[in-house]
């Protein structure tokens, strides 16, 4: 019997369940078959997945609603919605204790795709009471119907408690006895127990050491790159094991859905009104975006948004892909000890610069295409580890072993190579590999330009993973000055495109003569299958224009999209 596996690690396979009464038959359900296991790391505490006995880097995002008046939505939604998801590489979905149970088809359409779900009982924020029979009898009578509803789904792999119960009575002060609270510790984790044993329970999120929300130990919300202002480097200071949450900023739509808002400035009431402040707080998340803006970019937000609002919006949405790739980068590399995180959240629930990494029409933002582009399985990452250098780690997260070429490549003005290095790679089936860029090199370089011996040679170097037969795997980009001019200020680098058609898609190849920074596609009527990319001379982009339902801006069947591409680092647009 095959096993059931995220779809980052193999084939979700189900089999139909049915009665057969005589000559009639009754179908039931479908169903997988896999194992799902703790992995605590070799200290015992750190809180990692292993399906099938295969540790799996779980990351995703946490869900909010697909229909936020309707509480549940329809079948196509939930296929729209979480195929998006799939496609971003993500293999895990939370639901949240301050939202709501989702509807049958979520799980359905989870169990099909291959994402695992992490599902918290509706509890949070709150010290519940047992003691109240009533509410006790209504608890269990909720948590019974929830297990029997799922008994059948292999993608339900992680049940909690609740949400941020046991971090705010620690927050406020109360030790470890007085925070204990039966109903998560006790009461919920029999449920779990005995109606999904095949699960993994979590009495709260987070649940930590000392502290319950201590980023080092088992379970945490991990927003010290975010609301706490912390700089990149903190996560990994913060020895992140697992995060439930993460990386909560207002990511900004595209320029349609501000289109649609009228194009509100982000001190108009209208702007303010969808993005996410905490309750009490003299700042919002507007607040925290402009601050990485400010550090990572060294621009003054506030004036910049007041005289080059456009130029603001699109700077606004780069760093957030960079926030996105670089976290990503570090937690999945080869020697971390992360073994999961999700965002805060997958989809905005009102139209403007919420939480998600979709809007509130479903599509895409920056974040979830750059999340796209360093979450896949098969994966090379670069990661600045200082004076030791540049690292370049390629994972497999594949059922197969792979056999690929890697290409280091260091270029001064966005095109020109001052030093090349690589080499072949085989790994292993689920393993992964870290190469040194000196060791490829042969030779010192100073691909970080740490030691600063003289100005940088080069602004940008780019790794390269190809399939023996060519094929472009996957790609990264490192930039040792964000702000270099070649890959900051507005120039000409050069961007050439075209629109073709194979079948019933139509594509838009790019190319680029010098380093593109942050690629954007505006095809009206269409969302792009990949965005926010950089690109390097030499490596064309064919791009997919998926159709959007619905799109009173699309033209007529079998008549070309019109197209526009810009870039972070580009004066003009390209059409």
């Amino acid at each position: 019997m095959r096993r059931w596996w995220p779809h980052t690690h193999g084939e979700p396979v189900l089999y139909d369940v049915a009665l057969h009464i005589g000559a009639e038959r009754r179908p039931l359900a479908a169903t997988g078959f896999r194992t799902i296991e703790l992995d605590a790391g070799d200290d015992g505490n750190g809180f990692g997945i292993r399906v099938n006995g295969v540790r799996v880097f779980a990351r995703g995002a946490c869900w909010s609603s697909a229909a936020p008046l309707a509480l549940h939505a329809d079948d196509a939604t939930y296929g729209r919605l979480l195929g998006l998801a799939r496609d971003a590489g993500f293999n895990m979905i939370r639901v949240g204790g301050t939202m709501a149970y989702e509807a049958d088809a979520f799980h359905a359409w989870c169990d099909r795709l291959g994402l695992l779900v992490w599902q918290d009982f509706m509890f949070a924020n709150f010290d519940y009471a047992l003691d109240d029979h009533a509410f006790a009898d209504a608890v269990d009578l909720e948590v019974e119907q929830f297990l029997t509803r799922h008994r059948a789904s292999p993608s339900l792999a992680v049940l909690c408690g609740g949400s941020e119960i046991a971090q705010q009575a620690a927050m406020s002060g109360l030790g470890p006895k007085q925070r204990f609270l039966e109903l998560t510790a006790e009461r919920l984790a029999g449920h779990a127990a005995a109606r999904r044993p095949d699960t993994l329970y979590v009495p709260d999120s987070p649940d930590g050491g000392v502290l319950p929300f201590t980023p080092r130990e088992r379970v945490s919300h991990y927003y010290g790159v975010g609301a706490y202002l912390r700089p990149l480097d903190d996560a990994r200071r913060a020895d992140v094991r697992f995060a439930s949450e993460c990386l909560a900023f207002a990511n900004v739509p595209c320029d349609a859905m501000l289109a649609s808002l009228g194009w509100p400035g982000v001190h108009e009431p209208r702007w303010k009104a969808a993005v996410p402040r905490d309750p009490g707080t003299s700042w919002d998340f507007d607040d925290i975006r402009d601050h990485y803006l400010q550090t990572l970019y060294d621009v003054a937000p506030d004036r910049l948004r007041r005289e080059d609002p456009s130029r603001y919006f699109e700077l606004s949405r780069a760093v957030i892909a960079d926030l996105m790739r670089d976290t990503f980068s570090e937690w999945r590399r080869t020697g971390s000890r992360c073994a999961g995180a999700l965002v805060w959240q997958f989809q905005d629930v009102m139209a403007g610069a919420g939480w998600g990494v979709l809007d509130a029409t479903h599509r895409p933002k920056s974040a979830w295409y750059a999340l796209r582009q360093v979450l896949q399985p098969v994966q090379i990452l670069l990661v600045d580890e200082g004076l030791n250098g540049l690292d370049v780690h390629v994972i497999n997260e594949r059922p197969a072993p792979l056999s690929a070429t890697v290409d280091l490549v260091a270029l001064r003005d966005g095109r020109t190579p001052v030093a090349r290095a690589g080499g072949p790679v085989r790994i292993a089936a689920y393993d992964a590999v870290r190469l040194d860029s000196a060791e490829l090199l042969g030779r010192f370089f100073d691909w970080t330009y740490a030691y600063r011996f003289g100005p940088c040679e080069h602004d940008t170097v780019v790794a390269t993973l190809r399939a023996d037969d060519g094929t472009l795997l996957s790609q990264a980009f490192y930039f040792p000055s964000r702000t270099h001019p070649a890959v900051f200020a507005r120039r000409e680098p050069g961007i050439e495109a075209c629109v073709s058609r194979t079948g019933d898609t139509w594509h838009v190849d790019i190319d680029t003569r010098h380093v593109a920074r942050h690629v954007q596609i505006d095809a009206p009527g269409f969302m792009p299958r990949d965005e926010w990319f950089d690109l390097a001379p030499g490596t064309p982009a064919r791009v997919a224009l998926v159709p959007l339902d619905n799109a009173g801006d699309r033209p007529a069947a079998g008549t070309p999209p019109t197209v526009e591409i810009r870039a972070v680092n580009a004066a003009r647009t390209v059409r």
